[in-house]
This record gives C-alpha cells, sequence and structure tokens, in this order.
C-alpha cells in the first residue's frame, strides 16, 4: 500500500475470488489501508486478500447500506479519507495517476466529497449510450462526513456538510461472471428494489437519505427521476423506460453486446421489479400495514 496516501478503502465481498485481487491491485499505489466487510464468502476471496496485504472484517448480510455503514463503524479508520469501491470495479490507469497528484497537491477542507465517473464494460464493450455514462458517483468522501443512505438498492453516499468536486478520469466496472450469475444477482436486486419501491408508496420510514433534486446531483436527478417512475403504472414504466434508453438515449449504438445490457438491465430487471412488487401488493391487498407486516416479516425490513 501507498504508506504517503491518506486514504482507506473499504469494500464489501461475498464469493469475488475473480474480481478481488484486480481491485485491490488498482488501489495499492492510492490507499494506505484497505478493509473488506465480507459475507462469509465460501471460495478463495478472504484466502487472496489476505495474501495480499488487506485487513478482512465479517458481518451477516442485511443490505448494502447497513453493511457498508456498519463497515464504517467497526473498521479502525487511520485516514482523513474514505473510498467506497465495489469488488468488481478497478481504478483506470489514469485515474490513479489523477489521485496520485490530486493527494499530493492537497484538498481544501471545505471539500468533502469527491466524484467518479464510473464506466462500464459488458462482455468486453464499453456501453457509453442508453444514459450510461457518464455515471457521477460520490466515492470518495473526509472521514465522518458521509454515510452510505439506508436503503435497500441503489444507495449513494451521503454527505453531513461539505462541497464536492468532480475529477476527470473513470473508475471501470467489469464483471467477469456469466450472464447465468449476472441474473441470479438480478433477481435478488430486484427484489430489494421491489422494497423501496414499496417504501416510496407508503412512507414506511423517512430514513436520512438524498433529497430527490432535478436540478441537483446526478443521485439527487435519479431519485426526483423514480419517484415519478413509480407512478407509473406497473408493468408499462419497464417498456417506457427501455424504448426511452435503447431507442431516445441511443442504447442501440452500443451493438450486441449493448441490445444484451440495455434489455437486460432496462427491462427485463424493471419488469421483474414490478412482479415482485405485484406479488406483495396482491397479497396483503394493498393494505399499508399488512404491507408493513409482510416485508418485516419476510425480509426484516424494520418498518
Amino acid at each position: 500500500m501507498n504508506n504517503s496516501s491518506n486514504i482507506t478503502a473499504i469494500i464489501l465481498t461475498f464469493n469475488e475470488e475473480k474480481h478481488i485481487l484486480r481491485c485491490i491491485t488498482s488501489l495499492k499505489d492510492v490507499v494506505l489501508e484497505i478493509f473488506i466487510i465480507d459475507s462469509f464468502s465460501t471460495d478463495r476471496t478472504i484466502e487472496i486478500a489476505l495474501e495480499n496485504g488487506v485487513t478482512v472484517l465479517q458481518n451477516k448480510w442485511v443490505n448494502y447500506s447497513h453493511q457498508f455503514n456498519w463497515g464504517l463503524h467497526n473498521c479502525p479508520i487511520k485516514t482523513d479519507w474514505v473510498f467506497r469501491i465495489d469488488a468488481d470495479e478497478y481504478l483506470s490507469e489514469a485515474l490513479v495517476s489523477e489521485l496520485k497528484y490530486l493527494f499530493q497537491k492537497g484538498l481544501p477542507e471545505s471539500i468533502t466529497g469527491i466524484y467518479l465517473k464510473r464506466r462500464v464494460i459488458f462482455h468486453n464493450k464499453w456501453i457509453r449510450h442508453g444514459g450510461c455514462y457518464p455515471i457521477w458517483l460520490l466515492r470518495i468522501f473526509r472521514t465522518g462526513k458521509g454515510i452510505c443512505e439506508e436503503k435497500w438498492m441503489d444507495e449513494h453516499i451521503k454527505l453531513v456538510k461539505g462541497d464536492t468536486i468532480k475529477i476527470k478520469n473513470d473508475i471501470i466496472d467489469k464483471n467477469l461472471n456469466s450472464i447465468t450469475n449476472w441474473s441470479v444477482k438480478h433477481v435478488n436486486y430486484a427484489t430489494r428494489e421491489a422494497i423501496d419501491i414499496l417504501n416510496i408508496y407508503y412512507s414506511f420510514t423517512d430514513c436520512d437519505d438524498l433529497k430527490p433534486a432535478f436540478w441537483g446531483s446526478q443521485a439527487e436527478r435519479k431519485k426526483w427521476l423514480k419517484i415519478w417512475y413509480v407512478k407509473l403504472p406497473l408493468f408499462i414504466r419497464p417498456v417506457f423506460y427501455f424504448t426511452y434508453r435503447y431507442f431516445f438515449l441511443l442504447g442501440f449504438l452500443d451493438g450486441p453486446q449493448g441490445l444484451i445490457w440495455h434489455f437486460l438491465q432496462g427491462l427485463w430487471y424493471r419488469f421483474l421489479v414490478d412482479a415482485n412488487v405485484f406479488e406483495i401488493l396482491t397479497k396483503t391487498g394493498k393494505n399499508k400495514e399488512a404491507v408493513r407486516s409482510y416485508l418485516n416479516s419476510h425480509y426484516m425490513t424494520n418498518f
């Protein structure tokens, strides 16, 4: 690890042996220490991490925000900055150079967060269209100044206070697993997304998350659009969303990989989310207290 760095990275893992070494290696010239919060992996994830000088803590999985915030509170972070990165992501060489220069130069105390661009690579194809690039994500923040908003899906880092900057180069999201693995993962995501949509319907909790704002940050604008999206009819909205992404936002320019990506993520996945919402509403008769009880008993939501 870079002993002159003032950054600690936190990575959440479960069976990430295909990705974890790539992620760790890309961070070594940028961060002082890496902590992995593992959900009791059964493959070589922990072994690989320990072989490469990474500290591993284990905690039972509830959802991403719970796990990441647990890491913030339980890792002995000594640096001024925290870097949130997923196991299947890694830093481009240009981003490594940019971050090293930025932190050697120093940042004003008023800056508490740094936005990075995410570049999605799907089956060796950079997905540039359909609203997929650039996606700005707040991934680096001053220790104690940020926390992960408590949502079941599509969670972001929320700053307690301070200003942010955007930097030029990309963090790369390149998952090496098969489409079958990707699909299974998104079946689980769909349940979590359905919980968030039902929370929007019924306002079970007003957790301290990002405020929706069309003219705000990309995350705030995305939340604003999501609130309007869920007002559209079930099963119709995924068709609208896919059509908008694939045709109006030029997703078709991403070629065969783009067709697979935009169809699976923009239509199939969104339709599956609506199917989960429909199933829960049907079982509970759309009664708010019955929905609350169902979510608490089946998914431990604590609404």
